[in-house]
């Protein structure tokens, strides 16, 4: 029987996470994972497999807590919808100004790997689904209390505000200051009208 396990998994795919976002898929190498992690090589491919294996770990995550994260921030019920689509937006510019530390994972595996793996590709579409699907919600809620024209189609502009975001981190991380992204946010915004 082996020994139990000391780490807490989610600690660990946390903090690979953060190790993967900063250096990449092809720039972590598996010392920057034990060093992140504190956990052994042996150990590593015990628990997780191996580099590969933590990172698909890690992508999922990470993108089941954003959805989350927008899911809570767009259900708030203390400001109308299009109020709290604009606060995530403004929250967004903020964020993603901070440069290339500030960026996430499942943008930069999108970026990386996406058009040649295909399990990287499955996941972050997933991903990107199910950010649109919670924008459509808060849409559809912003047309029924009437600051949306009923006419707008919501899945298309919740794939804008998909890609608006998207796009502001990555320029984010390209070193855009935070005035032109929040530029950028505010003028999504004349899409709802």
């Amino acid at each position: 029987m082996g020994r139990p396990r000391k780490f807490v998994e989610s600690d660990v795919i946390a903090s690979a996470s953060a190790a993967f976002t900063s250096g990449g898929y092809g720039g972590t190498t598996l010392d920057d994972l034990v060093a992140a992690t504190g956990l052994g090589k042996q150990s590593l491919y015990n628990a997780f497999g191996g580099k590969r294996e933590l990172f698909l770990r890690a992508l999922t995550s990470e993108t089941s807590e954003a959805v989350a994260a927008l899911d809570r921030a767009l259900t708030d019920e203390s400001a109308t919808p299009l109020e709290r689509i604009r606060a995530q937006l403004l929250k967004l510019a903020v964020e993603f100004s901070g440069g290339a530390e500030s960026g996430t994972l499942f943008t930069k595996a999108t970026v990386e790997l996406a058009e040649r793996d295909s399990e990287v590709a499955k996941s972050t579409l997933q991903g990107f689904d199910d950010l649109a699907a919670v924008y459509r919600h808060c849409i559809v809620d912003a047309q029924a209390c009437g600051e949306v024209d009923e006419t707008v189609d919501a899945a298309v502009l919740a794939n804008y505000f998909v890609a608006i975001t998207r796009g502001m981190e990555v320029l984010g991380n390209a070193g855009v200051d935070r005035a032109t992204l929040t530029s950028v946010a505010l003028t999504s915004l004349n899409a709802m009208k």
